[in-house]
């Protein structure tokens, strides 16, 4: 029995399969290029040399995973790695216009993460059977552990138009306990008590993403604008949101701290936080440095 616990392993943790991961994936779900490199410092960095280097070959919804990825950063330059063969880690380029050509207002940028961490939260449960959360600004959460993290960046324009995004998502696959970074950190394959393949939810992923941000730049980027079943995407995201309603602690740039209940979400995708003086205070994800239920806990 081992040993057959041992090949199952072997083969979960084999390279991506490129046959499953081709043009037919690519054009299922909408997207104008995906590759797979056998290892890579970061999927992002490469990402947005290969967009500025060549524009015209990186377009829109343009996507570069690779089979593992040795200097992967987070939010605030934090550092994420796993052993070959356990995570996924994959980036995508958007080069956003609305249906009718126009380059989408880039204050519409702040939502492609929680649009990312929807997407995610979808193929997990369709391939995984996983119920997942989202937690504010950039992280994916099943049963209150980190499952993935997803960090946006900009990168030149193409020929003159606003800045392209490079989002990028990594996600916990086939760890183990002991494989995981820290205590608070889970993966697919713990959550579900099962091995997932990486293809499978990285296909499912893809499509989600895809078909969500469509329908998002059709809406000119307004997070408001009705999507599916009338609700927009503002308020799908706060639907999925475990961060809400809680009494939060947030750690701002300086040592400064904030404590309050997060009530909801602007416009922008900042959290609002109200303090019990009756203060309130939108704060961006860019501004956070750490933010953790006041009671404790990662989620």
């Amino acid at each position: 029995m081992e040993s057959q616990g041992q090949e199952q392993e072997g083969k979960a943790r084999g390279p991506l399969d490129r046959a499953l991961l081709g043009a037919e994936l690519a054009q299922a779900a909408g997207l104008s290029r995906l590759e797979i490199l056998e290892e890579v410092g970061s999927t992002n960095s490469e990402l947005a040399r290969l967009a500025e280097a060549e524009p015209d070959a990186w377009a829109d919804l343009a996507v570069l995973a690779a089979d593992h990825q040795t200097a992967g950063r987070g939010r605030l330059h934090r550092h994420w790695e796993s052993p070959a063969g356990t995570s996924i880690a994959v980036s995508l380029l958007l080069r956003p216009h609305s249906r009718s050509g126009r380059p989408l207002p880039t204050q519409s940028y702040s939502w492609f993460s929680p649009l990312a961490a929807l997407a995610l939260r979808e193929a997990l449960a369709e391939t995984a059977g996983l119920e997942a959360s989202v937690k504010w600004p950039n992280d994916v959460v099943v049963d209150g552990r980190k499952i993935s993290g997803i960090l946006a960046q900009l990168a030149p324009g193409a020929h003159g138009e606003p800045p392209a995004v490079v989002l990028g998502t990594g996600i916990n696959v086939g760890q183990s306990e002991d494989e995981l970074p820290v205590p608070t950190a889970t993966s697919v394959r713990i959550a579900a008590g099962r091995e997932v393949a990486r293809e499978d939810l990285l296909a499912a992923y893809l499509a989600a993403f895809g078909r969500r941000y469509r329908q998002f730049c059709a809406a000119d980027g307004d997070p408001n604008a009705p999507l599916v079943g009338d609700r927009g995407l503002m308020g799908q995201i706060e639907d999925a949101t475990v961060t809400l309603g809680k009494r939060v602690r947030v750690e701002l740039p300086g040592g400064r701290m904030l404590e309050g209940r997060a009530t909801g979400l602007d416009r922008h995708g900042a959290l609002v936080v109200l303090e019990d003086d009756g203060s309130r205070h939108a704060v961006a994800a860019g501004d956070v440095v750490h933010l953790r239920p006041a009671d404790g806990g990662y989620a």
